[in-house]
């Protein structure tokens, strides 16, 4: 069974450097995602999002917050006849070291647990930052970085990456092919 796991800011939406997604007006989402979400929807079994979020261990927005956030960008991707699985978050700061928060790989366990028919050996993660292709590297998996995070690019070649994409609607395009 193949599955898609999707980090969401810089990827699903736009990121707000500094800074989180903290209402459903505040989420942008990427030029071209309903078109993706529906593409990958029709190639891959399963599709989940793996987010940090750790405005909600700083305090500055709730799990009620980012439910609303979430299922707005959830209608979005709905309306243009894609879909997601299920959405995983971690929303702890990075300092606590928890073992949800990627690049550790407990996001990945829960969906295991929730879908037990997952097959990691034909799994993708697509994400922006080194910590998504850390996930990837981890859970053995193929990683495919949307480039975004200009901070860390020097920093990505010191990482197995094995696809790069301007943006998710051209993974979509390729992927599908």
């Amino acid at each position: 069974m193949h599955t898609l796991f999707l980090d969401r800011d810089g990827v699903i939406n736009h990121r707000i450097p500094g800074d989180y997604v903290k209402t459903p007006h505040a989420f942008q989402p990427v030029e071209g995602l309903e078109e993706a979400m529906k593409l990958l929807s029709a190639k891959f079994r399963r599709i989940f999002v793996v987010t940090n979020q750790a405005g909600i261990g700083k305090g500055l927005m709730t799990e009620m917050d980012l439910h609303a956030v979430h299922r707005h960008m959830l209608d979005i991707i709905e309306a243009g006849g894609g879909r997601v699985d299920r959405v995983y978050h971690c929303p702890h700061r990075a300092e606590l070291a928890c073992t949800c928060r990627k690049p550790a790989t407990g996001m990945a366990w829960m969906a295991l647990a929730d879908f037990p028919d997952i097959d990691l050996e034909h799994a993708w993660m697509v994400g922006d930052s080194i910590s998504d292709m850390q996930f990837a590297e981890k859970l053995g998996i193929k990683s495919v970085l949307i480039r975004g995070k200009m901070e860390e690019l020097d920093q990505l070649s010191k990482h197995r990456i094995d696809y790069h994409f301007d943006a998710l609607l051209a993974f979509a395009q390729w992927i599908s092919c």
